[in-house]
């Protein structure tokens, strides 16, 4: 196995670092946007304010995403459990100026060559995918 590091676009958020940040650090937020998770791609969600579980189309088992550091205004790590690889996913910000809030995510994995030839442009266009739905939220209108 190898660590493969994947990293997003950047993306541009119209809100202020701390407003993004208190959204995204609080995991119970994903409660905000129910309606727009495919509900036949990811079942049983159970949320808190430092960790989400839900189960996967597919894989069987539940998977739990858990907050495991913060930097205020600035970084959010997120754990992965249950999962057949190792795996990290960053949130970066840092804002350019009033109301310009820049975000990147990060994700670091341990992985076989073979499913990283399986997975790798999905994984890169699921990350670029979830950069233009942070970059939709109305942060302003959440805290």
């Amino acid at each position: 196995m190898a660590e493969i590091k994947y990293e997003s676009k950047i993306g541009q958020i119209a809100a202020n670092d701390a407003i993004v940040f208190a959204v995204l650090s609080n995991l119970e937020n994903i409660n905000h946007f129910r309606d727009v998770i495919p509900q036949d791609k990811l079942q049983d969600i159970e949320v808190s304010s430092d960790r989400v579980r839900f189960k996967i189309e597919g894989l069987g088992q539940k998977i739990a995403i858990s907050i495991v550091e913060k930097e205020e205004y600035k970084t959010i790590k997120y754990g992965a459990e249950s999962l057949p690889v190792p795996l990290n996913v960053w949130i970066q910000l840092k804002q350019m100026a009033e109301n310009d809030t820049r975000i990147r995510i990060t994700i670091k994995t341990d992985m076989p060559a073979m499913f990283k030839m399986m997975f790798d442009s999905k994984i890169q266009q699921g990350l670029d995918q979830a950069i233009d739905m942070l970059c939709q939220v109305p942060y302003n209108k959440l805290t």
